[in-house]
């Protein structure tokens, strides 16, 4: 059986190492805002996109090392979304990943810059990755891109604001999950192939993969707001339901949203069988994404 938490605690080092050297040290000028951007990064999370970046790369052939760039670029994206999400101008919350939120410990002005430089320097990353990728390179920062605008990210985050307190509606509820979480989830993979070249036929199971995989999350995601403390998960439960915000919870409620989030783990494991290489740590993280406790 496929050991994954030694997998993820092995790769999560290496990344964590990866992201201190490559981050501008605590102390470079301007040092309070390189200490907010490191407080974020380095608050402990699970490294999920980045683990899903060298598990796609060497699921079809190439190695971690390759990809290494690119996960990293993918993580600091990330951490510049929870650093804004957080802000009280969207969802307010004072804790994340068991400590307080950014705003809390530096200000909203620093918190809204660390945010900004954590973007930049994604892109920053991703640009260096693509000039080693040779031809090819300039789709990793294409993806990249398109994950995070208004076609992903930041418009999935729109969405789910306008959202708030606007009645059950399940068109408008995928389309929020889709693009605020699945569509870095489902660049995570895409990028770890196309980093080491990977071939059409493996892209396109990747991204079936990675889709479903980024629904699951994120349902599975409202399941824990909606049932675990605040201790366990690290930061505010209740709140979606608090402020009225729309989740497969509210629409569904718990028992289908859980089913609804296993079905789409087998889904996104399923997909896997199209890829001839060494698909576990893909296939174990599906099932960790529905199976997680916080």
């Amino acid at each position: 059986m496929f050991d994954l938490d030694g997998y993820l605690a092995e790769r999560s080092a290496r990344i964590d190492a990866a992201l201190d050297l490559r981050m501008p040290p605590a102390g470079a000028r301007p040092a309070r805002l390189h200490e907010a951007m490191r407080y974020s990064v380095f608050a402990g999370g699970k490294r999920l996109r980045p683990v899903l970046c060298l598990a796609a790369a060497e699921a079809t052939g190439g190695s971690a090392e390759r990809a290494m760039l690119p996960a990293l670029a993918l993580e600091a994206l990330h951490t510049y979304t929870l650093i804004h999400d957080d802000l009280p101008a969207m969802d307010d919350d004072a804790l994340r990943r068991g400590r307080p939120t950014n705003h809390k410990v530096f200000g909203e002005a620093l918190a809204i810059l660390a945010g900004d430089a954590l973007l930049t320097l994604a892109f920053e990353w991703m640009g260096r990755a693509a000039l080693d990728a040779g031809p090819a390179g300039a789709r990793l920062v294409v993806e990249l891109a398109a994950a995070a605008g208004s076609q992903g990210v930041i418009g999935g985050q729109a969405e789910d604001m306008a959202a708030e307190g606007g009645g059950k509606d399940p068109d408008r509820l995928r389309y929020i999950h889709e693009h605020k979480t699945a569509a870095l989830i489902l660049a995570s993979v895409r990028i770890g192939a196309l980093a080491v070249g990977a071939a059409q036929r493996d892209l396109d199971a990747l991204s079936a993969y990675g889709r479903a995989l980024g629904l699951a999350f994120q349902i599975a995601d409202d399941v824990l707001n909606a049932t675990s403390d605040p201790e366990q998960l690290g930061k505010a439960v209740g709140s979606d339901q608090a402020r009225g915000k729309l989740t497969y919870v509210a629409l569904y409620g718990i028992g289908e949203a859980r089913a609804r989030a296993a079905a789409l783990a087998e889904e996104s494991a399923a997909a896997l069988a199209a890829i001839p290489g060494d698909t576990a740590p893909l296939a174990a993280l599906a099932r960790f994404a529905v199976e997680r406790s916080r």
